[in-house]
């Protein structure tokens, strides 16, 4: 097999064990089932707080609030807009987005892909990991709802 293959499962590993350590570091171990989580706390709660209401350690620096992700479901007469959420993180078919974002909110879709082309990944490969990631987040906001 190919090295540069090997090389990036290699540092795939490597990042999946040190975000893991550094989330259970936070006090809280990742919930089997709930792999959304891990991306969630290496990735948003820095803007949207660890409870997701909003209030992370980054606010101060932001120009626009960020979303306060429990209430979702209730702002949206109590049905969660999956479409919606996903259609944001994702930011690549937003039409209110350019080629470097024009929002606060980073475009995920192509964050991820780029990781894992970074890491050897084809273009296929990439955009699998890029849907992955995103509808794994977008379960993981779905299970922080208010009730």
């Amino acid at each position: 097999m190919d090295s540069v293959f090997f090389r990036g499962m290699a540092a795939a590993v490597v990042l999946l064990v040190a975000g893991t350590a550094m989330a259970q570091g936070q006090g809280e171990a990742l919930r089997p089932g709930d792999p959304g989580r891990w991306d969630y706390q290496n990735n948003c709660a820095s803007c949207h707080g660890m409870s997701g209401r909003g209030d992370g350690p980054l606010v101060r620096y932001l120009k626009v609030q960020p979303t306060d992700l429990t209430q979702l479901s209730k702002r949206n007469g109590g049905e969660f807009p999956k479409d919606r959420v996903t259609a944001m993180i994702d930011g690549r078919g937003s039409a209110d987005i350019g080629p470097h974002g024009t929002r606060e909110m980073p475009v995920w879709g192509t964050v991820f892909n780029d990781r894992m082309k970074q890491y050897g990944g084809s273009d296929v490969q990439a955009e699998q990991s890029s849907r992955r990631r995103i509808d794994d987040l977008v379960d993981h906001l779905l299970r922080m709802q208010v009730k």
